[in-house]
């Protein structure tokens, strides 16, 4: 089972090249260069020369790198998604999207430009529209030509454009996040937490990544360098969970126990999609260098 680990996912602003070159020694799983809400109006086409430069330099390793572009509505995104498919980042990750047509277009125009066919599509999800059609936008990944590879949930957008507060806990929003967390893994793609905005704040920051961990989120996005070891730590497999896991994959692929839908384990009976699970576990586990 090949599994890439989506645990930090961080902003740094795509005009800012210390920011992004600094990427490249810190211990996350994914970096976001960012065009969009990062960078002035004035500062967009530097930022756009910028980005591309430090995609085709690389450097960045075994982290995946993402390039959000400007929206839509936008007079930056065409030059954006034009600058984004010719450095050929891992994924291309479009803002405020709120309708699978959005999605057909853009996977329209990667293959009208005969975009690198190794680039993914990412949407971010922060508009009432997408949470109301959730489940028909993450249907978008069955289409192979969509590209679409994830979500990323805009919380503060969100906020801003539903008036609900961003409270400890979120219970005003925890229904819409669950939807689209059962939405993502229904169709396969992998979906990562919306961003924590009191910087200083480090213990209600790691209840937070509970929370999105709880709920089934991949990872979480990121906003300072701070939050990166605790958000590892909380998006990581235990020891414990780990070698639990092993037991488990050991027990059901004993001969006498391959045909077998339940075993019992130090007392407790296990079901083999319990196995399936600590598959998955395992696989994480080797990914971020656990052993």
């Amino acid at each position: 089972m090949t599994i890439r680990p989506r645990r930090s996912v961080l902003y740094m602003p795509g005009s800012n090249t210390r920011a992004m070159e600094k990427a490249k020694t810190l211990p996350i799983d994914a970096v976001i260069l960012d065009l969009e809400d990062s960078v002035a109006p004035d500062a967009k086409a530097e930022a756009r020369k910028l980005v591309g430069e430090a995609v085709t330099a690389g450097g960045y390793g075994r982290r995946e790198v993402f390039v959000r572009v400007n929206g839509l509505d936008t007079p930056w995104f065409a030059d954006d998604l034009e600058a984004a498919i010719a450095c050929a980042p891992d994924v291309i990750l479009v803002p405020k999207i709120s309708t699978p047509q959005e999605l057909l277009q853009i996977g329209q125009r990667l293959l009208d430009r005969k975009a690198d066919p190794r680039i993914r599509i990412w949407a971010m999800i922060e508009t009432p529209l997408a949470i109301f059609d959730i489940r028909a936008l993450a249907a978008v990944a069955a289409d192979p030509e969509t590209r679409l590879g994830g979500f990323v949930m805009g919380t503060n957008d969100l906020a801003k454009e539903t008036r609900v507060r961003l409270v400890p806990g979120r219970a005003p929003m925890t229904g819409w996040l669950a939807n689209c967390v059962l939405a993502a893994h229904a169709y396969g793609i992998d979906v990562v937490d919306g961003v924590y905005n009191a910087l200083a704040d480090l213990d209600g920051f790691r209840r937070e990544c509970e929370e999105g961990r709880d709920l089934g989120f991949d990872g979480k996005t990121l906003i300072h360098p701070n939050q990166v070891e605790p958000c590892n730590a909380v998006f990581s497999p235990s020891v414990d969970e780990v070698a639990l896991a092993r037991k488990m994959i050991a027990a059901f692929d004993l001969p006498e126990n391959r045909g077998k839908g339940v075993v019992q384990i130090d007392g407790r009976m296990v079901e083999r999609l319990h196995a399936e699970m600590a598959r998955r576990t395992v696989a994480i586990a080797e990914a971020i260098g656990m052993g």
